[in-house]
């Protein structure tokens, strides 16, 4: 998959590792000037930045927490004013919020600091980059595209309420791309098990039965779902309101 994005600009939040990453060396690879969105103590941000400028990539630091209001607005507001203009938001920051996963019966473990935590990093955050980028997406008739989880679809995932920002996130696609269109088109993408670096610490034996559990036999790649981030927010004209199942075949 090539793009030709010299001209182009995007903003990709929670990208100092992991698809956010990946994500954001495809788009600055294919042209594209990049907002490296990570959290203002997080030392890979800055160093990633500086490694894809050294290979001459054109990105810039965006640090800022999306779980905060008034701030995570002020970081978009900052990372498009130095953009110049802004044709693609990602939003891809987000947080299970624990170390181990949650069975949907431990329902004690579900704390309000939990819920608000997950809620304000993963449905609210993206609600407010979206909101915030609004103008300069459609001044560019623009997209945004918002990583979910097969989580939000099937349910599962870390805690109950991982599973029900995700699908929270889902309903907001559809929703955003009612509000935001014809100038902007809104997608999503539902990865399944993917190999990078996560809160969550995964036993061995279930990462070896996700995998037989898929039907290409594998987990995904950070690469794998930044080129579905890219494809639905750089090609597929047509396509908005729409989430895209990521897993290998994982759900079937």
């Amino acid at each position: 998959m090539q793009f030709d994005l010299r001209g182009k600009t995007a903003l990709v939040t929670g990208a100092a590792s992991g698809i956010g990453l990946a994500t954001a060396q495809m788009l600055a690879r294919f042209g594209a000037k990049v907002a490296l969105n990570h959290l203002a103590d997080d030392e890979r941000g800055p160093e990633m930045v500086q490694k894809l400028k050294a290979s001459g990539r054109d990105v810039i630091d965006a640090p800022g927490t999306v779980a905060e209001a008034g701030g995570c607005e002020a970081m978009v507001e900052r990372a498009v004013a130095e953009l110049g203009r802004l044709d693609l938001l990602v939003n891809n920051a987000g947080t299970p919020g624990v170390r181990a996963q949650i069975a949907p019966a431990e329902m004690d473990k579900i704390t309000e600091e939990l819920w608000e935590t997950i809620l304000q990093t993963n449905l609210v955050g993206a609600f407010r980059g979206s909101r915030a980028a609004a103008p300069a997406l459609k001044a560019a008739h623009g997209a945004i595209v918002s990583v979910a989880s097969i989580a939000g679809v099937t349910g599962g995932g870390s805690s109950l309420a991982y599973a029900a920002s995700k699908a929270g996130l889902i309903n907001l696609t559809k929703n955003l791309a009612r509000g935001l269109g014809p100038e902007v088109r809104v997608n999503c993408v539902a990865p399944g098990a993917v190999d990078t670096s996560w809160q969550i610490k995964w036993t061995e034996a279930h990462l070896q039965a996700v995998t037989e559990s898929a039907v290409l036999k594998r987990r995904c790649t950070p690469e794998d779902i930044a080129e579905a981030i890219v494809f639905l927010g750089c090609g597929a004209a047509m396509v908005t309101g729409q989430t895209l199942v990521v897993d290998g075949g994982l759900t079937l």
